[in-house]
């Protein structure tokens, strides 16, 4: 899905990060803590998430580290082989994106010193790479300001699935950039429309760009244990205690999302842009995400990696993702039918925020 980024000149002074977390939970079964989603190759075009995410931002800098799991380092370096083991940061377990963004920008700044650095997340799929990379070079423009900068996608739609950006006047001097007025936790489906009409939202994404010790300065002030225990960490990081410094004060480290530790705050005092774009983004979060990017076959139904046949009976719109056995739907509009080695899962479209749900009662996720 991911088209071919035009020849750009690497934006010299920026180096990528890209957290590799999470299960993806709403995507049990095809999603599971050793196969997290962004090692899937979720939309059949032969490569993974995280494979896109790394040959996107491979044509904007020479640098793209990789924050994940411990467990799940071998299999990100044998998917993406481009990237340097020096740039692979394996965590010991998860702390939330603060701590694993933190501890980047303290390995990065350790290294070279204070850089621009942008954060983004190894799951999501962008079909316009042309207007990724100028976004991103207008909000390292921005992040050069001193500001916390996101990337906002401008709605589609009113959903419920995002947090929202209010944005407010121009950025003196960055020509595309906003500042930014306050972040808006997931809203309800009728405060998402209102928020539409009323114009000037746009979609938190997850994505940030700003200069390592305006972060690290910021998280001194607002959460001094966690930005003193990544700077310990990052200091040892090159260097033979590496692995008992890792141990040690990793699991200190205060658990909690970028957004609350840093965007949120910020942005209450100002210090936070926004860069609007439109991007073609598109987070997969559920089965029914998923099927909206796909295109049924002449019976109606969509297919996910599986060779054998589906149909359906006095139904419509049956979405099936694995498994090689024949399968029918009957009476059920909108069926999703997920088979792997691990579990069968049967619900529907409009149901499949709820698959999370099942997914942490059946395997404790």
């Amino acid at each position: 899905m991911t088209h071919a980024t035009p020849a750009l000149e690497p934006i010299s002074d920026l180096v990528a990060v890209v957290p590799a977390g999470g299960v993806g939970s709403r995507l049990w079964p095809l999603s599971q803590p050793t196969r997290p989603k962004f090692l899937l190759d979720l939309l059949g075009t032969g490569s993974t998430l995280i494979q896109d995410t790394v040959t996107r931002l491979s044509a904007l800098t020479d640098e793209v580290y990789i924050v994940t799991g411990a467990r799940h380092a071998d299999a990100v370096a044998a998917q993406v082989p481009q990237v340097p083991q020096e740039l692979l940061i394996a965590e010991p377990s998860p702390r939330d994106s603060m701590a694993a963004i933190a501890l980047a920008a303290a390995v990065i700044e350790q290294r070279r010193g204070p850089s621009i650095m942008g954060s983004f997340a190894a799951d999501h799929v962008i079909t316009e790479t042309q207007a990724f990379a100028e976004a991103v070079a207008t909000a390292v423009a921005a992040a050069r300001t001193g500001k916390v900068v996101t990337i906002g996608i401008e709605p589609t739609e009113p959903s419920s699935a995002f947090g929202y950006i209010r944005q407010g006047s121009g950025l003196e001097g960055v020509a595309g950039a906003m500042d930014v007025r306050e972040f808006t936790e997931k809203p309800d489906p009728e405060t998402a429309a209102q928020m539409l009409a009323d114009g000037g939202y746009v979609w938190n994404a997850g994505m940030f760009v700003v200069s390592t010790d305006v972060l690290l300065g910021h998280l001194a002030r607002l959460q001094p244990t966690l930005a003193e225990g990544v700077r310990r960490i990052a200091a040892a990081w090159d260097g033979p205690e590496r692995a008992a410094v890792l141990d040690e004060v990793w699991p200190t480290l205060t658990k909690i999302a970028i957004d609350h530790a840093i965007a949120e705050p910020v942005a209450a005092e100002g210090g936070v842009a926004v860069v609007p774009a439109s991007l073609g983004w598109h987070d997969i979060g559920d089965f029914d995400s998923l099927a909206s990017m796909l295109t049924p076959d002449a019976q109606g139904v969509i297919s996910v990696g599986r060779t054998a046949p589906a149909a359906m009976v006095k139904a419509s719109g049956a979405t099936v993702v694995g498994g090689d056995r024949p399968v029918v739907v009957v009476g059920v509009d909108d069926a999703v039918v997920v088979e792997t080695d691990e579990a069968l899962l049967v619900t529907t479209r409009q149901a499949a925020q709820a698959v999370k749900d099942a997914a942490t009662s059946i395997s404790g996720l």
